[in-house]
């Protein structure tokens, strides 16, 4: 069918009889016949994943999606309890977040990652020779290396860790978890300490190593991270803590601006 503007979509269309998904029945060939994970690979790429693919996408979903009362599920719980209509609103509120910082530190380890392998496969140089000159270049800069380092688990991100096994164990460990592990390695040597591979770390190299879009990377935390906000938001609902922890930053935050001016004086 021609598009009278010349616009078109490749991901779904509908009549008054069916729904068709990148090229599929809804009803006859995805709706219990597919889980969610598999659907979202279809869905992003238009094929469907192979079984190594499938396995170690679920893998990095379930390992970012909760992670206790990080910045992201307090702020939606105190957004719910100030808007208990708005569900929707505090799920927004904690994906807005969504940065260098926070759960969007998996697109920026992603694009150095693919940075580095790319440009060690065009120039013909070992893994350790880029990774080594990135990381000067990053120092003399003054810039964090995303994908390293972690404020609660500095003796190993237990979530990395389990993550590039499974790669191994699956054999998909290729270029992208190759250069993190170089870049790791090599951070003492530049840095002058260690900084251990963080979930946002491995979630990346795997993923492309899987065949999983660059561009895409950031929706891997958004989609996990999503599924956690409903469920700390439906026990806020139950058991409320956002007005608790709205109180505790005003407790911990010191007021150091101007004096308030004197009382007016009554004649």
């Amino acid at each position: 069918m021609n598009s009278q503007n010349g616009a078109f979509t490749a991901i779904s269309t509908s009549d008054a009889h069916s729904i068709t998904v990148r090229g599929m029945d809804l009803c006859s060939e995805l709706i219990g016949k597919v889980g969610f994970t598999e659907y979202f690979f279809l869905l992003l790429t238009g094929a469907r994943p192979s079984a190594d693919q499938l396995m170690l996408l679920d893998a990095l979903l379930v390992s970012i999606a909760e992670h206790g009362l990080v910045p992201s599920n307090q702020a939606a719980r105190m957004t719910l309890a100030a808007a208990p209509d708005a569900l929707q609103g505090a799920v927004a509120a904690g994906i807005l977040g969504c940065g260098s910082v926070v759960l969007g530190s998996s697109e920026a380890c992603g694009r150095f990652l693919a940075g580095l392998v790319a440009r060690a496969e065009a120039e013909g140089r070992p893994a350790r020779e880029v990774a080594l000159e990135a990381l000067r270049e990053l120092r003399a800069a003054k810039r964090p290396v995303p994908g390293y380092g972690h404020p609660q688990h500095s003796g190993g991100d237990p979530r990395a860790e389990r993550l590039l096994a499974l790669a191994r164990e699956r054999g998909v460990a290729g270029a992208h978890v190759a250069m993190l592990e170089a870049v790791a390695g090599l951070i003492p040597e530049v840095y002058g300490r260690s900084l251990p591979i963080n979930v946002s770390g491995a979630i990346p190299a795997v993923a492309l190593d899987i065949g999983f879009p660059l561009d895409a990377l950031k929706g891997i935390p958004i989609l996990a991270r999503t599924a956690s906000l409903i469920a700390h938001l439906h026990e806020e609902m139950a058991r409320p803590i956002g007005f608790k922890l709205s109180g505790r930053a005003a407790e911990a935050v010191s007021y150091d601006g101007p004096p308030s001016p004197p009382a007016a004086q009554s004649n």
